[in-house]
């Protein structure tokens, strides 16, 4: 492997970090401009379709395996649909417009704290507090769920653009329409960990990530427009009305399908620690962006609290890759096996025991319930 192509995977996540800075700022401004949370909803998830099932169309003819999807796998697809592409992209936009796009960005790393306390709380996830990592990812999820909850509740001595937002904000996102922008991202954090804890069956029964993401796509464009048309009834509303809207609309729909595939192939090249360790990086992007071209006010509380959150997230990803490297060690230690009967999945008639092919990265959920890495 050269040079370039170790770093490739490093630009990919740093391009998806800027893609997904791209969407909050773009899509708060578009709201300002008078554009519906849930008809942008209803964009992304169709122009992402439309840019992924040619994708993974493709993709399958090119496959050596067939993968055949029943009716347990599709209503699977539909439920995880309903709570990532539906209700997780409305709660997300609304809680853009209601509350800042730095808020929502920052929001967003709650996902691996949260995934471990429902992890945990079904059984999937062992929890011993006299083991360090698990006292990591306990301490590190309090941190972060604290520091969200700080920014939420608190601001403090303001920082930056306090003369220009104390007029623009007068009427804008503020007091009860901040908290209650704060408590639907929160929300949106909570249905995305359940979701990632969805992937787990999802991956054992379908495991082409195109291919279910694509699907979860197409149910979730369904989803949204039955959503969008009970609580939008004028028609109107469904045309954007300015330049700067049908930008918006374009690029959140293809830049959500490049995130996608960007990062499905950043897992399988690096894990998904690696990918979840990139995450901050879109709250500087955003946070210094807003600041800069939108003049959204900064808060010593909301600072401190942003801090907060991404502690907490690096401990809990610590204590994720110490459980990681356990299983690499244990792996280790196991009798060696001929390495090309493992790449090829053959069966080793010597000893009369199946040899199958192995995947070594695991995603940020318990090792023995997952099978194949899931964006």
């Amino acid at each position: 492997m050269s040079v370039i192509d170790s770093y490739k995977p490093v630009m990919a996540m740093m391009g998806i970090q800027v893609l997904e800075a791209g969407v909050a700022i773009f899509s708060e401004a578009a709201f300002s401009r008078g554009l519906s949370p849930e008809i942008l909803s209803v964009y992304r998830q169709v122009i992402a379709a439309l840019v992924i099932a040619p994708m993974a169309y493709f993709s399958r003819r090119r496959a050596s395996s067939t993968i055949s999807l029943g009716l347990k796998e599709f209503v699977l697809l539909y439920v995880a649909a309903m709570l990532g592409p539906t209700i997780n992209s409305i709660a997300y936009f609304e809680g853009i417009s209601l509350s800042s796009s730095t808020m929502s960005s920052t929001m967003s790393n709650l996902v691996p704290g949260l995934t471990f306390v429902f992890t945990a709380a079904i059984g999937m996830e062992e929890v011993n507090i006299r083991s360090l990592r698990s006292n990591a990812k306990i301490i590190g999820t309090v941190i972060s769920v604290s520091g969200a909850m700080s920014m939420a509740l608190l601001k403090g001595p303001k920082l930056l653009n306090a003369g220009i937002v104390a007029i623009k904000s007068s009427g804008g996102s503020s007091g009860e329409t901040w908290l209650l922008g704060s408590l639907i991202l929160f929300g949106n954090s909570c249905c995305w960990a359940i979701w990632t804890v969805m992937q787990v069956p999802i991956s054992a029964r379908c495991p082409d990530p195109l291919l279910s993401t694509a699907w979860m796509c197409f149910f979730g464009s369904i989803q949204t427009t039955a959503v969008t048309i009970f609580i939008k009834t004028d028609p109107q509303a469904w045309k954007p009305h300015s330049n700067l809207e049908y930008a918006c609309l374009l690029y959140v729909g293809i830049a959500s399908a490049s995130i996608i595939v960007l990062q499905a192939w950043c897992i399988a090249r690096r894990g998904p620690l690696f990918s979840a360790m990139f995450s901050p990086l879109s709250t500087v992007i955003v946070t210094t962006l807003a600041a800069i071209f939108q003049h959204e006010m900064v808060y010593t509380a909301s600072l401190l609290g942003a801090i907060a959150v991404i502690a907490g997230l690096y401990m809990v990803l610590w204590g994720k890759a110490e459980d990681r490297r356990e299983t690499r060690q244990g792996a280790n230690s196991m009798p060696q096996v001929d390495q090309t009967s493992i790449q090829q999945g053959s069966i080793d008639e010597s000893s009369g025991k199946n040899v199958c092919k192995i995947n070594l990265e695991k995603p940020l959920l318990p090792d023995k319930f997952s099978s194949v890495d899931k964006v």
